[in-house]
């Protein structure tokens, strides 16, 4: 399965995926093209470093969305990509792309949706709100991606303790740590192995029978 890894900024979840699959995590999968939406992050020396190709599309450099968007979508089909993977990815998806990949988008998301998601929850003001709200547990979700905000089928989610001394730097560590950068390799050698599958709009892990008949 060739897959398109989208990123923003320092890319520890993509290093959670090459990790993945060089420790045997995630198999019969490969990660083919890395794309951010910004120049100059860290993610885009973690593909280099790897070997990955890897392109920046930015809004900012199209004088028209419409062509930000048919250029992303392009980018994904000329290297024939089955899967993307938004990694930290602070873009919303143009409809032309999520329409065109239907079941074969998914997200990781700092929170246990639907709480803290949607439109403005992105980075460390999810955990700063976690924080204010007084939560005594968060977490991170993989779901696949639809057309809204956060609103697809969930794939997983893995619930992360929030201690007292907490500040956001340190739960955002922590919900990587122990959630993110776990369930999203899993969710990647699962769909790759093609255990999941989506019936009226939840997923569900396959049979051995359905899997082995595709």
């Amino acid at each position: 399965m060739k897959t398109a890894v989208f990123v923003s900024g320092g890319g520890t979840n993509l290093q959670a995926l090459i990790d993945g699959i060089r420790s045997g995590i995630i198999t019969n999968s490969s990660i083919d093209l890395v794309i951010s939406s910004k120049e100059n992050v860290f993610a885009l020396e973690r593909a280099e470093k790897e070997g990955i190709p890897s392109k920046v599309i930015s809004p900012k450099s199209f004088a028209e969305r419409s062509d930000f968007d048919n250029a992303l979508l392009e980018t994904v089909k000329k290297y024939r990509i089955d899967l993307i993977i938004l990694a930290g990815y602070l873009i919303i998806l143009p409809k032309i792309l999520v329409a065109e990949y239907p079941g074969r988008i998914i997200n990781v998301h700092p929170s246990l949706i639907p709480s803290f998601c949607g439109g403005g929850y992105y980075g460390l003001k999810i955990h700063q709100c976690v924080l204010e709200r007084g939560n005594k547990v968060t977490g991170a979700t993989v779901h696949f991606v639809d057309e809204g905000t956060d609103t697809g089928p969930i794939i997983s989610q893995k619930a992360v303790e929030v201690k007292e001394e907490d500040t956001p730097e340190s739960l955002q560590r922590r919900v990587m740590q122990e959630a993110e950068w776990i369930l999203l390799p899993e969710a990647v050698d699962d769909i790759a192995n093609s255990r999941l599958k989506i019936q009226d709009g939840k997923v569900f892990r396959r049979s051995h029978a359905d899997a082995a008949h595709g």
